[in-house]
């Protein structure tokens, strides 16, 4: 049974241009993707799909199986699964194998937890699933505690309406509420190639499953706000690991001495 990592990395972006080779601490955006999926226990081939001559460069440096898109497959209307397609099918046919379960990397996303797409790859083999995709809970962001501007009696635009009528006023009463967060898509290769042109997400199946997250767990690059979010997540784990690392202590030191 394989298991295919394929990452796309489209040079064209309107939000934030070559996202894909935006530098965050020094190394470009999908070099992160890359060294995830190198470190992932399960993923047992690596296939890159792009249209830009400087991601295929960092891919082949890397040692992916790299394969360059065709002109209607890099365009901003060009699906997600279509793409993943076109990295699965370039990869089988070069190597003579079919992929059994494909994971589908996105390479403006730069920060995963080391074991997201190995968690998302176990689950889709102990679920029989069509797809798996990491999520995280919403929290203050609930939709319960959206709302709505509406016209007023004299045609001013500020009145404010809920969004769903609700009398929930404490976070704690919230239901749970998950947002995809990009981080991991682990889809059977069945899944992947029984599409609907009609339905963008038909490629995820009928039975879809999640793996949560934590809140800060994943960064979804699109925006140059964006990669502050991600430096300012680097730097607070940074700060973790200096503080959580052991004190050196001096030979008068005794076990009080040490106490948090």
């Amino acid at each position: 049974m394989i298991n295919l990592a394929v990452i796309i990395a489209r040079a064209g972006s309107r939000g934030l241009a070559n996202k894909s080779m935006h530098p965050l601490a020094g190394r470009p955006l999908l070099a992160w993707t890359i060294e995830h999926a190198l470190g992932s226990r399960l993923i047992d081939h690596i296939a890159l799909t792009t249209d830009g001559t400087d991601i295929a460069t960092v891919g082949r440096k890397k040692g992916l199986n790299v394969y360059l898109r065709p002109g209607d497959l890099a365009t901003d209307c060009t699906t997600i699964d279509a793409a993943a397609r076109h990295g699965v099918e370039c990869w089988e046919v070069a190597h003579g194998q079919t992929a059994d379960r494909v994971a589908i990397m996105y390479a403006n996303v730069a920060l995963r937890p080391t074991d997201l797409t190995d968690r998302a790859l176990e689950k889709l083999v102990k679920t029989g699933a069509d797809s798996v995709q990491s999520v995280y809970p919403v929290g203050k962001n609930h939709p319960l505690w959206m709302r709505t501007i509406g016209v007023g009696k004299q045609g001013q635009v500020d009145v404010l309406g809920m969004y769903e009528p609700n009398r929930i006023y404490r976070r704690q009463e919230l239901p749970p509420v998950y947002m995809l967060d990009a981080g991991a898509i682990a889809v059977t290769r069945s899944s992947l190639f029984n599409f609907d042109p009609a339905e963008p997400h038909a490629f995820l199946g009928t039975d879809r499953r999640a793996i949560v997250s934590e809140p800060g767990d994943v960064v979804d690059i699109d925006s140059e706000l964006d990669i502050c979010f991600a430096e300012a997540i680097l730097a607070h784990r940074a700060r973790n690991q200096r503080s959580n690392a052991s004190p050196v202590t001096s030979p008068r030191s005794g076990p009080d001495d040490l106490a948090a």
